[in-house]
């Protein structure tokens, strides 16, 4: 008998709808059914692309004795902790707090008031790894739930007083420029065997190598490259990366980035391609824009709606089997590569017998270059070889039975992917790119908004648009927008952004400096939630505060800059603490502390002499860099260009830096030389083809 799954907008929940456990989606019915009967809720947390979360599925609900044990004890839900991130936060920190530990599967046993008083994780069918059997804790917890009601309800209130958000340390303003002092702290806690931070299992900190580039940019180059290089070095060699499709898995089961957890999430892609392409720029370093090059092609092939939104994952598993379409046997690719397979070998550590569970994860085990001289070969020609031979393995992979995909389309998540292309458009000179941007934000505006102009947070086909954004929703499309507007001057993106702007300080503000990641008119639950923390995704507090910052560049509009300032004032005592924990934080913090520089060029948006001043900004990464372009008369729309006329007919370049403007010039080199000429930095280095640098 189906449950009440079958209409939901998840693929995650429809994925459990013919389940014989009762699922109900979250929401009051559940509820109600569980205060009638006088029964506790379980809660089951997970996500399309979660391994253990199909196991526990196939173990436990999808078995009728188990089924049967819920069905009569229990009102029992369901949830996608991608469409809820609030449900997912406010029990996560529940479950954090009675075992020490998190992930998913979430299981957790709630009254049917919603306040937690049980929880873990996975829990197998029967008692193994020191873990007892799903159906011993059913019984015990409802025999409790029976028996010893007083107890349980004690255990649940005091649950519930610490799941109160996190406040503000301390507001006032913010304190002397401390980027150097945080990053000698990450320097401190790097790895530097493999690059990274932190041992096994080891996951992609973008955020914390953008902040680097960032401080890199304007002071401790030199000392900083290294902690850069080693770890995008690392994961572009490493099994972490698909080196035949592009594209990155969500973590590497070691400390080393051989081993991945298979799956593929847009959040780690997106970022992924943006700071492999602000490497790119930064350093000339040609394989980090191979790297960003095939992690979007990647998106653009596999995770695109023909609408122009983008899916949130690939599945680890395919024929019910973890990683079985990535890895590759001895024997399949000498068939496929006959007498060229060896030297490919070699590189890509294939063997007899495997570097996992008997197959091998391809991976970079020896330099191309070195390879190629021990068999004699052009160092040049081989690498042309390397690239033919990918790709015919390749189209042998795309044979096998493919991952599933989670084909819902998440606001969040596509602002970061929508800023990633619109970078890639304007630091690659790509149309692909461009054109792929603008699609996915006209399909952000025109599927997920509202009449009213309030933005939604998931869509699925014909399921439609529902829920309301959460403050990463927001701050994370505005993000998005704010790149496109940079990478195409077209004024309708930078005002679509404002317009969400304005959205977002009336229904998320707090009183103490931060922000909720619920609007005020979001269905009331047992606490408000407020997540600080930056995890695998950034947080909507520090992506807020970061637009902030961009905004008030653009716009000189104090209602953006002192919330800014007061947000960065409440979490700066932090940041030097607990780095690891911060990384959006971090990149705002130096946004804030740097200026940020803003440069306006007036001129006609398709003259020559408009894009060679165009040029000169997007040659090399330039992180605290704001710009606005556009006719005299765009001032109306963008108010960094407001006053502000061509000299002599001519597309002219006005720079400013804290209430301190240069003079205004028409000349490419001069505008170069202003651009360089930063009190705290050394000069950049322009981008190139060549150069690559030292291996980790």
């Amino acid at each position: 008998m189906p449950n009440h799954l079958a209409a939901e907008s998840s693929p995650y929940l429809r994925q459990h709808a013919d389940n014989p456990v009762d699922w109900y989606p979250w929401g009051e019915e559940a509820f109600q059914r569980a205060r009638a009967e006088d029964k506790p809720v379980f809660l089951s947390i997970g996500y399309a692309a979660c391994h253990w979360c199909h196991v526990m599925a196939h173990e436990s609900f999808e078995d009728p004795e188990t089924a049967g044990l819920l069905n009569a004890r229990f009102v029992n839900v369901k949830v996608d902790r991608e469409e809820r991130p609030d449900l997912d936060g406010i029990y996560m920190q529940a479950v954090m707090n009675l075992t020490g530990q998190g992930g998913w599967p979430m299981s957790v046993w709630l009254t049917p008031e919603g306040a937690p008083f049980y929880g873990g994780t996975y829990y197998p069918p029967e008692p193994r790894h020191g873990l007892p059997a799903f159906r011993q804790i059913l019984e015990a917890l409802s025999q409790a739930w029976s028996e010893r009601r007083e107890e349980v309800l004690r255990t649940a209130g005091k649950l519930r007083s610490v799941l109160e958000p996190e406040g503000a340390v301390d507001v006032g303003s913010v304190g002397p420029d401390q980027s150097s002092v945080i990053a000698d702290r990450l320097r401190a806690l790097f790895d530097p065997l493999y690059g990274g931070w932190g041992g096994a299992p080891k996951f992609p900190q973008p955020m914390l190598v953008e902040f680097l580039l960032g401080v890199s940019a304007r002071r401790d180059r030199a000392a900083l490259r290294p902690l850069i290089d080693r770890t995008l070095m690392a994961m572009a060699r490493g099994g972490i990366y698909d080196q035949l499709g592009g594209g990155f898995h969500r973590y590497s089961t070691d400390a080393r980035w051989l081993v991945p957890h298979f799956e593929k999430m847009l959040y780690d892609n997106a970022q992924l391609a943006r700071v492999y392409l602000h490497a790119w720029l930064a350093t000339g370093a040609a394989r980090y824009r191979r790297v960003a090059v095939e992690t979007l092609d990647y998106v653009l092939r596999e995770m695109t709606d023909p609408d122009g939104g983008f899916y949130s994952s690939q599945d680890a598993d395919s024929d019910g089997e973890e990683g079985t379409f990535f890895v590759w046997s001895l024997g399949e690719v000498q068939a496929i590569l006959g007498a060229e397979a060896e030297a490919f070998t070699e590189v890509y550590d294939v063997s007899e017998h495997g570097n996992w569970e008997g197959v091998s994860i391809l991976h970079e085990a020896g330099a191309p270059e070195h390879v190629a001289r021990r068999h004699g070969l052009d160092p040049a020609a081989f690498a042309e070889r390397l690239a033919d031979q990918r790709h015919r393995l390749w189209v042998a992979r795309e044979a096998r039975a493919k991952p599933g995909r989670d084909g819902k389309v998440l606001a969040a998540w596509n602002g970061l992917m929508l800023a990633a292309l619109a970078d890639a458009a304007r630091g690659l000179g790509d149309g692909r790119y461009r054109a792929a941007a603008e699609r996915n934000a006209d399909f952000l505006l025109g599927h997920l908004m509202t009449a009213d102009g309030r933005l939604r947070r998931t869509w699925s086909g014909d399921h439609g648009a529902k829920l309301n954004g959460y403050l990463e929703d927001y701050s994370h499309v505005i993000e998005g927008l704010l790149a496109l507007y940079q990478a195409t001057f077209a004024p309708r993106w930078l005002e679509a952004a404002l317009a969400l702007a304005e959205t977002t300080l009336t229904r998320f503000r707090g009183d103490d400096g931060l922000w909720y990641d619920t609007s005020d008119d979001h269905e009331t639950l047992i606490v408000r939630p407020r997540d600080l923390h930056d995890n695998a995704v950034p947080s909507g507090n520090a992506m807020w505060t970061t637009v902030l910052v961009k905004l008030a560049a653009l716009t000189g509009d104090r209602r953006f800059g002192d919330p800014a300032e007061r947000s960065l004032a409440a979490i700066a005592g932090r940041l030097q603490a607990y780095p690891l924990a911060f990384g959006q934080w971090l990149i705002a913090y130096d946004l804030f502390q740097a200026g940020p520089l803003e440069l306006a060029i007036v001129g006609q948006p398709d003259a020559a002499d408009t894009q060679t001043l165009l040029d000169v900004v997007s040659a090399t990464h330039r992180p605290h860099l704001v710009v606005a372009a556009g006719p005299p008369d765009d001032g109306g729309h963008v108010p960094l260009l407001r006053d502000r006329p061509m000299m002599d007919g001519k597309a002219t370049a006005y720079l400013c830096r804290a209430f301190v403007c240069q003079a205004p010039t028409t000349d490419p080199v001069a505008l170069q030389a202003q651009l360089e000429d930063r009190h705290d930095r050394a000069p950049s280095t322009p981008r190139g083809e060549a150069g690559t640098p030292g291996a980790p």
